[in-house]
């Protein structure tokens, strides 16, 4: 993104916060701090990028994903890298699908329906105006009448349906089961952003997750992070934070980070880790900080993302337009054996990344791959995000290992319990039955695991939960953590929109205390 003309700051400077991370979590709380008249510096371990640098080529998006090794175990292990990390100024959302659906307000009281999982400490009314305040200034587009939240208004039109998303509403109409233009933080039209870019609509060209070369997708670095700078932040690209300063009363007065190979030292009146479920544990965890309630690093997740795939006579091209343009909701609760739920959604796969998949889900190698892979013009697919119970086993540690900065490694033991095996089984045959019904032939399922979550939960106790409702840490009263890690649940909703409206709700919070 353009940062000339930037407002900078001395490091010895004591600004009024630190926000270390760029992506959801930290850029619209970055964004109303800046707003609000405050001293705001950013750091992101990433570079910057500019969208002219995306190419419509897989080959060459590994810049933006976080490929620093990360030990992933436990009895469903989950891939990291491209699959759910990223890096640069914007973070994850450089590469994200940017598929936005709201929390259903009962995944936010999941143990008191069903006795299972945790509540949240805050509810559904208290996020929605959050969740609203994103979506008119991100620019979703989604339908004019969601079945499931008939009230709900979306600012734009939806994106137009690719082909396999025509498939899915077509099958979904012959089981009787409800569908609807999916909420998409992608503009379907022409968008000016406050302070920030003209964005043209989406081209439809399906490169998502190869980062958007002309800002249709919503990524920070189009959003609220221009208006950060524009209001007085500052951002440092290739900052990478190894340690917190604290003085004699145990504040943080100082964020120590790496950049052009020195070590250096930014002063602060208080400090919000925005880094994402792997990193900000695993920071908190190198410096022995924030843990007197024994819960960072557990109760790590994973959405259940379990895809279902098939062959049609006629060609799909799934690799055009918006990946997922359909959705269901109709099974955010399926009156079935096991807590939660999930949502169905369409699926577009770009080739190199689809070949991968079925590789590892297929088992296939050498010819055999390339004669499945012939087809790829007829194939289409549809995938889930189903809800993970919290889990003590599925916990985020240090291992012995080190990286390059001398950094023990993340390592990251996570499985699937009763609950989510019920709810993957229960997924898997409706998404089977959907494309026998789509006249789908050679129909298989692909295993998955998807996004980073929990490791440093929200509460109301400081024995059981790392920060308040609104982020604050109980242990360090400047402190404060603002992404997907305080999770107390997985909730069955892709967590993007969710992690953009708590950060503005924690920024709120912030403020009302005095800044």
């Amino acid at each position: 993104m353009n940062l000339d003309g930037m407002r900078t700051y001395r490091t010895d400077e004591a600004v009024d916060a630190v926000i270390v991370g760029t992506g959801a979590g930290g850029a619209p709380l970055l964004a109303r701090l800046a707003a609000a008249g405050l001293k705001v510096v950013a750091l992101e371990a990433g570079p910057n990028f500019t969208p002219e640098r995306f190419a419509f080529d897989e080959t060459l998006a590994d810049e933006i994903y976080w490929t620093d090794e990360r030990l992933s175990g436990g009895s469903t292990p989950e891939a990291f890298g491209a699959n759910n990390s990223g890096t640069g100024v914007g973070g994850s959302t450089l590469h994200w699908g940017a598929f936005v659906p709201r929390a259903d307000a009962r995944d936010l009281r999941l143990h008191t329906e069903s006795g299972e999982g945790v509540d949240w400490p805050l509810s559904y009314e208290e996020l929605a105006p959050f969740y609203e305040r994103v979506e008119r200034f991100i620019g979703v587009s989604g339908p004019q009448s969601y079945p499931w939240d008939p009230g709900r208004r979306y600012p734009l039109p939806p994106v137009p349906r690719n082909a396999p998303a025509q498939i899915m509403a077509g099958a979904c109409d012959a089981l009787g089961i409800r569908w609807a233009d999916a909420p998409a933080a992608v503009v379907s039209q022409a968008f000016q952003s406050e302070d920030g870019p003209h964005r043209n609509a989406c081209i439809n060209c399906g490169f998502c997750h190869q980062g958007c070369r002309n800002g249709a997708k919503t990524s920070m670095d189009v959003t609220y992070l221009p208006l950060a700078v524009a209001r007085g932040a500052e951002i440092r690209a290739e900052a990478f934070v190894h340690g917190l300063e604290r003085g004699t009363d145990g504040r943080v007065t100082a964020v120590v980070y790496t950049q052009d190979g020195q070590e250096r030292r930014q002063r602060c009146g208080a400090v919000f880790l925005c880094a994402g479920a792997v990193e900000t544990p695993r920071l908190l965890l190198h410096l022995g900080l924030a843990n007197s309630s024994d819960q960072v690093g557990r109760n790590y997740m994973g959405h259940v993302a379990t895809q279902v795939w098939g062959t049609f006579a006629n060609e799909v091209r799934m690799n055009r337009g918006y990946p997922s343009s359909l959705i269901t909701e109709d099974f955010i609760r399926a009156g079935a054996d096991f807590a939660g739920g999930y949502l169905i959604q369409s699926l577009g796969v770009v080739p190199l990344t689809f070949g991968n998949a079925v590789a590892r889900g297929r088992g296939l190698w050498g010819q055999p791959l390339l004669d499945y892979l012939d087809g790829y013009n007829h194939v289409a697919g549809i995938g889930i995000n189903g809800e993970t119970l919290p889990c003590d086993a599925n916990v985020l540690t240090l291992s012995d290992e080190t990286d390059a900065r001398g950094m023990r490694k993340a390592q990251i033991s996570f499985g699937y319990g009763t609950n989510e095996e019920r709810l993957n089984a229960h997924a898997t045959k409706v998404m089977r039955d959907l494309w026998q019904a789509a006249g789908a032939e050679d129909i298989w399922v692909l295993e998955r695991v998807a996004h980073t979550i929990g490791t440093c939960r929200m509460g109301r106790d400081g024995s059981s939960a790392v920060v308040d409702p609104v982020g604050r840490s109980f242990d360090i009263d400047n402190l404060w953590i603002c992404d997907g890690s305080t999770f107390p649940s997985s909730l069955a909703a892709n967590p993007a929109l969710t992690i953009m409206a708590l950060s503005l709700r924690t920024a709120e919070a912030f403020l009302a205390a005095g800044g």
